[in-house]
């Protein structure tokens, strides 16, 4: 796989770039400027580690599109960010291939510090029906951005996702391919009395099966085995919540584990999960 990382500005010049065979690394020694993009190149699909800033760390993601782009983050959209991310007049970046003994591992496929609205290429992606007053740090993308601090709420490394009080907020992450999921894990905002909670959540496979699991008032993981079954997405809805006084639930994490799905076969693979099933 020919990898290539460029840092391209509001114009389209390139103003700096590195091409390399299965990894390549690029260290850029200016200040980022508003309207710059990091850019992510490959010549086929694939599963990576990317780390485009020292600041964040790198994740295994998968490719699907030939290029993926991120704006710099500047104004309101620093903030679900460290503030040391983007910083500075020299910034290393790398892409690696992953190797298949990594991605016949065990681990989170819903994890994507990378991901952001207007992201098509790079998985997983979340995308929401409603954000908190449209604001950065209660976009879709921090629920699968790997920051799990859920004692606060408004800024980094408190990110969340925020339903503005939606009883019909739904969150949606897209794997991009099919992948065999077993478990899925809930970190719930706790930043009580501020906050409140959801009692129960409902999740919707993309065979078009739901269930329900009960969550309680607290910040630790809220985890639920299943049977191994394999999606290419999955839908958090039917947030239910409980009855206090706060009007304010959030999600500050959803993890969902599993490994890769090795071949199209196992898409039907039938699952019955631990929790009870809506028809």
């Amino acid at each position: 796989m020919e990898l290539t990382l460029k840092i391209v500005d509001a114009d389209g010049f390139v103003r700096a770039s590195s091409t390399g065979r299965d990894e390549t690394f690029l260290v850029y020694r200016q200040d980022y400027r508003e309207g710059d993009c990091v850019v992510v190149e490959a010549s086929e699909p694939g599963h990576l580690f990317l780390a485009l800033d020292s600041a964040i760390h790198s994740a295994l993601v998968y490719i699907r599109e030939s290029a993926y782009s991120l704006a710099v983050p500047f104004g309101d959209k620093r903030k679900s960010y460290s503030p040391n991310a983007f910083k500075g007049d020299i910034h290393r970046l790398s892409a690696r291939k992953a190797r298949p003994d990594e991605l016949a591992q065990r681990r989170n496929l819903a994890l994507n510090p990378w991901d952001d609205h207007a992201n098509r290429a790079l998985f997983p992606h979340a995308r929401a029906n409603v954000e908190t007053r449209g604001e950065a740090v209660f976009a879709a993308r921090n629920a699968i951005d790997g920051e799990k601090a859920n004692d606060n709420h408004g800024f980094w490394p408190y990110t969340s996702w925020g339903i503005n009080r939606d009883p019909e907020a739904a969150l949606t992450v897209e794997f991009g391919r099919p992948v065999r999921i077993d478990e899925i894990v809930f970190y719930l905002r706790a930043d009580f009395p501020h906050d409140s909670w959801w009692e129960e959540a409902s999740v919707t496979f993309s065979d078009g099966r739901t269930f329900s699991f009960p969550l309680v008032k607290s910040g630790v993981a809220q985890g639920f085995p299943i049977e191994p079954c394999v999606v290419e997405w999955v839908e958090l809805h039917g947030l239910i919540k409980a009855e206090d006084v706060s009007p304010f639930p959030a999600l500050t994490q959803i993890e969902i584990w599993g490994a890769e799905a090795p071949g199209a076969g196992d898409r039907n693979v039938a699952a019955a999960p631990a929790a009870d099933e809506h028809a």
